[in-house]
């Protein structure tokens, strides 16, 4: 396949080119040639307005449902929201069925996704069958292709067991990825713990629960000197935990979600369960301090937590709704509705470079002689998200129906050119 991007503006950190308008060359899945202004006759030729160009995004957290919950999602379906959302490569969480704690089972999914546009990675779970119990093989599905660990949509409870699995990783600089939930504490509560769950007569989670097992895990982190990753982090305090545990020289990092940064728990006075989430919408306050938190650079990446759920698990009470929502595909324009004036390299770090480096992935850049692995995407358009553009098997967005900023024009991996339809 013979590509030639016309007049594009190079946004990687890592190219001799970053911040150049310049023509891109692509010939079998390699970058031939980058200059002013080339002709080509045989080559499929890409051009928009205003176009950026950058290392393909990659996302740490997603959940393609394949084995076991194909009515919600399959490989095939979260790779093309993945694509369209301007994804090269995604991790996908071990929660399926049966759960990914096994060499074949990280074999199947690395299998099957094989010839799709997307790469996907399966993280393989700490535990078996991600019961919190006993160690899982992380080592075998190391060596078949897992790229971290973590159970998933479960955190990990026992304080000793973490301690191991900290210790276990270790010995291969592996990463354990963590949702900060404490079980014990609001066990049965359906969204944040404050005044607005008091207005709603709803049962609350308080963020004392993610802000213990946070501050717990990086003890863990600090007494085994092992690498931990913490996603989907919703509060001002659990944001003030992890920048001191970095000053302290700790390896930690972390993720947030779109939805946390743009959703706070006044958001749910319709009961809207396409915003029962895990861990919950926080407070107005806990919102911001977030945002503010992305644009000091204290939050290393932005996690889309694709959660898809069937209709009958979101059109019902809210007592009974699966908490999560898709977002792949429109994890960027959320982003970039919000940071419209957050420097181009900025956002890129956060969507790509910061990924590859801290889950030991392989570089990427955009310069002749490299493998041909880009987003190209544009930030000054404005889009309306409808349910009928998702291409995930599942609807449970709680963005359908809004005006956001930026659009993906496409992506090109593994000698794949994907283009959302114009």
């Amino acid at each position: 396949m013979k590509l030639l991007l016309k007049q594009v503006i190079i946004t990687d950190k890592n190219s001799p080119y970053n911040g150049q308008q310049k023509d891109i060359l692509i010939n079998d899945g390699r970058i031939i040639e980058i200059e002013n202004d080339l002709t080509v006759d045989d080559a499929q030729i890409i051009k928009h307005d205003n176009l950026l160009a950058s290392p393909g995004w990659v996302d740490v957290f997603s959940h393609f449902c394949d084995p076991g919950y194909e009515h919600r999602e399959t490989l095939e379906t979260g790779a093309l929201a993945a694509a369209s959302g301007g994804y090269t490569t995604v991790f996908t969480v071990p929660n399926t069925d049966p759960v990914v704690c096994t060499k074949s089972q990280v074999e199947y999914i690395i299998q099957k996704s094989r010839d799709l546009p997307v790469s996907v990675l399966p993280i393989g779970a700490i535990t078996k069958n991600a019961e919190g119990k006993e160690l899982a093989e992380m080592y075998d599905m190391l060596n078949s292709g897992a790229v971290a660990f973590s159970d998933g949509l479960k955190t990990v409870q026992s304080a000793g067991l973490f301690l191991k699995a900290l210790q276990y990783v270790k010995a291969f600089n592996g990463v354990l990825i963590q949702v900060p939930n404490d079980k014990s504490v609001g066990s049965f509560g359906l969204m944040n713990e404050g005044i607005m769950s008091t207005k709603l007569g709803l049962p609350g989670i308080p963020s004392i629960g993610e802000e213990i097992i946070i501050a717990r895990d990086i003890e863990l982190a600090a007494y085994t000197n092992s690498r931990l990753h913490i996603t989907g982090v919703s509060t001002a305090k659990a944001i003030e935990h992890i920048s001191k545990a970095k000053a302290d020289g700790i390896a930690v990092t972390c993720s947030v979600t779109p939805y946390h940064l743009f959703f706070c728990d006044e958001d749910l006075a319709d009961y809207d369960t396409n915003l029962k989430v895990d861990p919950p919408l926080r407070t107005r306050a806990d919102m911001m301090a977030l945002r503010q938190a992305v644009a000091a650079g204290q939050v290393d990446s932005i996690a889309s937590h694709h959660i898809p759920h069937d209709t009958d698990n979101k059109i019902c009470e809210f007592e009974y709704a699966k908490p999560g929502m898709t977002g792949l595909q429109t994890c960027f324009q959320v982003f970039n509705t919000l940071f419209p004036n957050l420097d181009n390299n900025k956002l890129v770090a956060l969507f790509s470079h910061n990924n590859r480096s801290l889950f030991n992935l392989s570089p990427a850049t955009i310069q002749p002689g490299s493998d041909a692995t880009i987003t190209l995407f544009t930030r000054d358009t404005s889009i309306t998200i409808g349910a009928g553009n998702l291409k995930s098997k599942s609807r449970n967005s709680a963005f359908i129906g809004r005006q956001l900023k930026g659009s993906v024009i496409g992506i090109i991996n593994k000698d794949q050119l994907y283009l959302n339809d114009k």
